[in-house]
Formats: structure tokens, C-alpha cells, sequence
């Protein structure tokens, strides 16, 4: 995993999948949302500029008003997975959709006659709607699924296509974008990519007790000193490690709370 800011990237489902298993997620989530950039596209992917297109994307939804960058996660043509926004965080990406809805942009613009998606890509996007369905508990139907294109822009409500609408996630997203296509081509590759997930493992005991040694110990969502806070614990604190990862150790048992376990010191 890789961070710039608040922007986290993996290389690929197989790292994203065991993050996504032990993030700590408090709000009620209903719907996988399914978005294409349209531009950026994959003429402006170069391959390692995944931290500039991100930061371009927030900056123009700062333009439009957001409080933040407008999508959860982002999927990119080498395969590689962004969290954007936090997951305990609605989204803003479907009017009428948002609550209780996880955000998806796929970079890329997969209208008829626009980028042709690549074989890493599909992989991630497919995998990457899995992990959200066990996530969440949630079934793979154009119910637990949707497309942008679904909904009336001006409305919110769901009219399957018709109305005001945008074509997103593109009229050539795995077949198309209607609810049929979607139904037909790829709600049932995500159920074999659900089907084929390794069953999630138990979480770990714990590898020692603690007790904070600092006046003020940041809690941060990554091992990274540059990675957002969760929280400042003071000192005294007693905590348990579950995970390290250098210096720095996780103090949840499933979450993404890590301190640096240099203020840490071991209980007897």
C-alpha cells in the first residue's frame, strides 16, 4: 500500500481485500454504485500518476462545491485500487443513491467508441464489487448493484434509464449500461468472483499488551506517519497490538488503527 495525503493505493484486489476486511465501517451500507470517469480516461493515465489524477479529480469537485472528492474508491487501468473518501463516509456520487451507498469510479471512459478496458481493470472492478458484497453482506442483483445512468439527475429517483440521465458507467460497461445488461453480463461475473473469495480469516490474538508512553499518541487509518487520524490516545492508555508492520503496530483487532509503536511501551 502506498499513501499520499489521505489518498491510499493498493496494487491490486489482493492487497485491497484484506484492508477492506478489517476496516472498521460504522454506517449502514446498501448499494455498490458503479461510475466511469469519462475524463480522465485512459489517455491521461501514465502508468504512475495515480496520486496527481486523484488529486485533480478533488480539486475539481472542490470546484463544484464538494466538501471533498466526490467518490469512496477508484479503480485504474493497471489494476490498482484507491480509497478516496472514507468508507464511513456517504458518498456523492448519485443523487437519490448516496445513503447507504458505497461510491465506485472506474477511470476511464467506457462509452461505445471510447477506451477499451483492460484485462486488469475488469479483473479489479469485478473483484473489486465482490469484496464490497461480502463486505456488506449484500447479494449481487441490479438492486445491491447500480449505474449512475439509473437514476434522474434532477429527481433522484430511479427511473432504470429513462428521464434525465447520464450514460455512466458507460454504454459499453460490460456490455452495456442498461439494467438488463447489467443483469445479463455483470451482476454474474461478480457473483463468480464472489463465489471464488478465500473465506475471510478470523481476526488474529493479540500480539502483546501496551501502554502509551507519550502525552499525545496519534491513531492513524495506515503505518504511515503521513496517514489521516483516527484519534489521539493519552498517556497511561493500555492497548493490545494485533498486527506490525515495521515500527508501527495495529491496536484493533480488525480495524485500521495503527500507532507508532516507538510510544509504545509493554505492559509485564
Amino acid at each position: 500500500m502506498r499513501t499520499q495525503g489521505k489518498f491510499l493505493l493498493f496494487d491490486s484486489a489482493d492487497e485491497f481485500g484484506p484492508w477492506l476486511d478489517a476496516a472498521a465501517v460504522t454506517r449502514v451500507v446498501r448499494l455498490v454504485q458503479n461510475h466511469h470517469t469519462w475524463l480522465p480516461n485512459y489517455g491521461q493515465f501514465h502508468g504512475t500518476n495515480h496520486f496527481a489524477l486523484l488529486q485533480g479529480m478533488e480539486d475539481a469537485h472542490l470546484e463544484r462545491g464538494f466538501a471533498e472528492i466526490a467518490q469512496n474508491l477508484t479503480t485504474f487501468p493497471d489494476g490498482s485500487i484507491a480509497v478516496c473518501r472514507s468508507l464511513d463516509k456517504i458518498p456523492a456520487g448519485i443523487k437519490g443513491a448516496n445513503t447507504g451507498g458505497v461510491c465506485i469510479e472506474n477511470l476511464g471512459n467506457f462509452d461505445a467508441g471510447g477506451d477499451a478496458m483492460t484485462a486488469a481493470h475488469r479483473d479489479a472492478i469485478l473483484r473489486l464489487n465482490a469484496l464490497l458484497c461480502r463486505k456488506f453482506s449484500l447479494a449481487p442483483s441490479t438492486a445491491a448493484i447500480v449505474y449512475h445512468h439509473w437514476y434522474d439527475l434532477n429527481t433522484g429517483v430511479r427511473t432504470n434509464g429513462t428521464g434525465v440521465t447520464k450514460t455512466c458507467p458507460g454504454t459499453a460497461f460490460f456490455g452495456g449500461n442498461r439494467v438488463e445488461d447489467a443483469a445479463a453480463n455483470f451482476v454474474p461475473l461478480v457473483e463468480a468472483a464472489l463465489a471464488a473469495l478465500a473465506p475471510v480469516a478470523p481476526p488474529a490474538a493479540p500480539l502483546g499488551a501496551y501502554s502509551v508512553n507519550a502525552s499525545g499518541l496519534n491513531v492513524r487509518t495506515a503505518p504511515d506517519p503521513s496517514a489521516p487520524v483516527l484519534k489521539v490516545l493519552t498517556r497511561g492508555v493500555h492497548v493490545n497490538a494485533y498486527a506490525a508492520s515495521g515500527q508501527w503496530m495495529r491496536i484493533h483487532p480488525t480495524g485500521m488503527q495503527w500507532v507508532n509503536g516507538a510510544y509504545l511501551a509493554p505492559l509485564a
